[in-house]
């Protein structure tokens, strides 16, 4: 390489680098957003809810919004670029906060639930930052990448539940009624952040090139994998995070306890991003989400086995841990399957697959728990985990296979 290339391509690292940094501190501030509704969703649900099994069904609409918005958040980016998406998405962050709080002075429920949807918005744009730091990343870098802008949730793991714990009475006698309040402005905030962020949009030939169908992308064995896998990672995550704050109340445990339950599961979420990316690199994307998978059925065991502070506790730090490998190795995969003009359609359909499969999980949340108990949500965690881990070795042995021709 010779001297003005190797400058050229550390400027470019450099700029890559200054991208990724901002987009980990949206991460950390977007990811807030989630917590808040994750800590309380359940708890805000159980108060308002018509119905017990209800309880959970705003955290279900939250996911629903998710779902629902990763297609046309795609599309925006797709047209209009990143930047445009990405403020569209955290100025519903603003509105979730006001809709939410609004709800909880009313006493409505439907209100509540709408407002999550909307928040679901803020979500789905927010899971598109890991994508979007593979745009300015090389290809050599773009797995630390996806990896450090997830460390940005270390911080969101510890300014979402503190946010609760501290402006959860603020309010009285409407519970969590400022913590929305506050949780929109943590989203203006992030609006802040995103304006200064500037993703460049694929080269004029590589826009115009339709790529691929989509059909054809997703009936690979790559992708099926990568998809099942993230699929199965997010669901299971949610099902079990739903339901814990919700059980923990159910067993006498104080509201604090939860708060601080769920704080420890975020840092379990986020905290291992600081070299995930650097094991996916060194050992393969498959090896770190068979240890995610792992991970997540010792969470299972833990809430199997007993059901004090501890019990939930140590699950749910588990259960972070084992999300993070399982679902940042999958979206490693998933960026394998793609070429530069595919790109968006094929994050958005694959973020629509992983929160469409995630709602129904977060909806039988609350019927398993309601009708059944915590010990069910944590049987259901086994067997979509042995599923995920056969197609793991099924594409392990489609691609040696692949090599050997």
């Amino acid at each position: 390489m010779t001297t003005t290339a190797a400058a050229a391509a550390d400027i470019d690292d450099r700029t890559a680098k200054n991208a990724i940094l901002r987009l980990a501190v949206a991460q950390a501030l977007a990811g807030a957003n989630s917590t808040v509704v994750m800590t309380t969703g359940g708890i805000v649900g159980s108060m308002l809810a018509p119905r017990a099994d209800f309880a959970t069904l705003p955290v279900t609409t939250f996911v629903i919004g998710t779902a629902l918005a990763t297609i046309p958040a795609g599309w925006i980016a797709r047209h209009y670029g990143r930047r445009a998406s990405f403020l569209v998405g955290s100025g519903c962050g603003v509105l979730i906060g006001l809709i939410a709080a609004l709800a909880i002075y009313l006493g409505s429920f439907a209100l509540f639930c709408f407002g999550t949807f909307i928040g679901g918005a803020y979500q789905a744009v927010a899971h598109s930052f890991r994508f979007a730091a593979t745009d300015v990343a090389s290809p050599s870098l773009r797995p630390k990448a996806i990896s450090w802008v997830m460390t940005g949730g270390v911080f969101s793991g510890v300014l979402g539940p503190q946010l609760v714990n501290i402006t959860m009475d603020w309010a009285t006698p409407y519970l969590f009624l400022a913590s929305f309040i506050g949780q929109s402005v943590v989203a203006l905030l992030c609006m802040g952040i995103l304006s200064t962020i500037d993703i460049p949009r694929p080269a004029a030939a590589v826009a115009r090139a339709a790529g691929r169908p989509l059909k054809e992308i997703a009936l690979q064995p790559r992708f099926i994998t990568a998809a099942a896998c993230g699929m199965v990672a997010y669901a299971l995550m949610n099902l079990v995070m739903t339901s814990a704050p919700l059980a923990m109340k159910m067993c006498g445990l104080p509201l604090s306890d939860a708060n601080w339950g769920i704080q420890w599961h975020v840092l379990g979420m986020f905290a291992p991003s600081f070299f995930t990316g650097s094991l996916i690199a060194r050992y393969g994307a498959p090896q770190v989400v068979t240890v995610g998978f792992v991970f997540t059925i010792i969470a299972a065991i833990a809430g199997l086995l007993g059901i004090t502070v501890a019990h939930f506790w140590v699950g749910l730090i588990f259960l972070g841990v084992g999300w993070n490998f399982s679902f940042v190795g999958a979206s490693a995969m998933v960026v394998e399957t793609h070429r530069p003009e595919e790109r968006n359609k094929v994050q958005s359909f694959n973020d629509f697959l992983v929160f469409g499969f995630m709602a129904i999980a977060s909806f039988s949340s609350g019927q398993m728990l309601a009708h059944s108990g915590w010990a069910l949500v944590n049987w259901v965690v086994f067997p979509p985990i042995v599923a995920a881990l056969l197609l793991l070795i099924a594409t392990g042995a489609f691609k040696r296979r692949e090599r050997a021709a």
